[in-house]
């Protein structure tokens, strides 16, 4: 008789978590659904990392700037997305050195600052 009590127990204190997890499936992938969207949220609401490079402008236009970075054979190319908040100092043309601030999202880099340095002024020599 007291191991049909314990059998009779123990079935009642599994049968309730069941049927309690049988009530609450439905709403638990909606809960679950929902947590992911906030830490996308989140990571919207950071700052975006800015970077800064050096190098030769190889090309310019309204929307690209692709300049070239290091010399010789370490020497790679980078391009940047130019866009209306995008601030200009100097004149950027091919061949000029510029300093360029960016911002990467997403494998796109953005160029939030250029400047082009002046140009080096010729030595005098004396003789």
């Amino acid at each position: 008789m007291r191991n049909i009590t314990k059998a009779i127990a123990i079935a009642a204190m599994l049968a309730f978590p069941v049927a309690s997890f049988a009530q609450t499936a439905p709403a638990a992938p909606a809960a679950k659904q929902a947590a992911p969207a906030a830490p996308k949220a989140e990571k919207s609401a950071k700052k975006v990392a800015s970077h800064t490079t050096k190098g030769t402008v190889k090309s310019v236009s309204d929307s690209q700037l692709v300049i070239s970075t290091g010399s010789g054979k370490a020497a790679k190319d980078e391009t940047f997305v130019v866009n209306a908040s995008t601030t200009k100092t100097g004149t950027i043309e091919t061949g000029a050195k510029v300093q360029v601030h960016y911002t990467s999202e997403g494998g796109t880099m953005t160029a939030t600052a250029i400047a082009a340095s002046a140009p080096k002024a010729a030595k005098s020599s004396k003789k």
